[in-house]
């Protein structure tokens, strides 16, 4: 993993996933460089990222992570707008990818006290990442802060539970208040990686993997976790039939 002390990354992007139901798509072409609307899906949101002013990076890597490293260089142009990137070579460090908390801690030392983490399968063409957003979470005493959008027909149940003061919530298996889909973009801080909402050693050496739902449980449990509806155009593309709907 390529590291410096001067670089403290604003944004943390996923790529390191196997795609599995992406599959022959995925067999010889990561889901973050499959084509959407003549440009690789990841591509959006990068360069959402930058016109939003965040310039500096980190995407991880897992199934076929050198396609993905080689796609963009260290320092890239994203629709006009310069941006630093660095590499969480999880492929190289442990033969793939670690699991979403697995591959934060492990790219930890690179990132920013409070960053954006967005999965690079998710078509979001609208979303604001607005620097302003960042700076207001950077002043709460919030850990993580999450969108939420209505629900797809492939998840009907959702996910979470907004509140009317905007947090988020875990709800019980006989809550029948209405659901969320967590649509993977959210803000979070460092903080939430360390014990104790996580026991994973900084830079997570052994390669320990871990899904994100156990810190985001803990945060709403700590009443640490703000989120907000979002209900601007949001594709998980999960499939070759979503990837087809969106000009893939």
């Amino acid at each position: 993993m390529s590291s410096t002390t001067e670089f403290r990354a604003q944004a943390m992007v996923l790529a390191a996933g196997r795609g599995e139901r992406m599959r022959p798509l995925t067999d010889h072409t990561p889901k973050p460089l499959l084509p959407v609307r003549g440009k690789p899906l990841l591509q959006h949101s990068l360069e959402q990222l930058a016109a939003a002013g965040v310039g500096r990076i980190v995407i991880n890597t897992g199934w076929l992570g050198q396609q993905v490293a080689d796609a963009w260089p260290a320092k890239a142009d994203m629709g006009g707008q310069a941006v630093q990137i660095r590499y969480s070579r999880e492929d190289l460090d442990f033969g793939g990818g670690i699991e979403t908390t697995g591959g934060i801690s492990r790219a930890l030392p690179l990132l920013d006290d409070a960053f954006w983490l967005v999965s690079g399968d998710v078509f979001i063409p609208g979303f604001p990442f607005d620097e302003t957003l960042r700076q207001r979470f950077v002043q709460s005493g919030d850990l993580a802060h999450l969108w939420l959008v209505p629900n797809a027909p492939h998840h009907p149940k959702g996910d979470f539970v907004l509140t009317e003061d905007d947090r988020a919530e875990t709800p019980a298996a006989d809550d029948t208040r209405p659901r969320l889909t967590y649509c993977s973009v959210a803000l979070l801080k460092k903080e939430l990686f360390a014990p104790p909402f996580c026991d994973i050693p900084p830079g997570n050496p052994q390669g320990v993997k871990m899904p994100l739902v156990n810190q985001l449980r803990a945060a709403m449990l700590a009443g640490r976790c703000s989120a907000s509806r979002y209900d601007g155009v949001w594709v998980d593309v999960g499939t070759p039939e979503r990837l087809a709907a969106i000009g893939g």
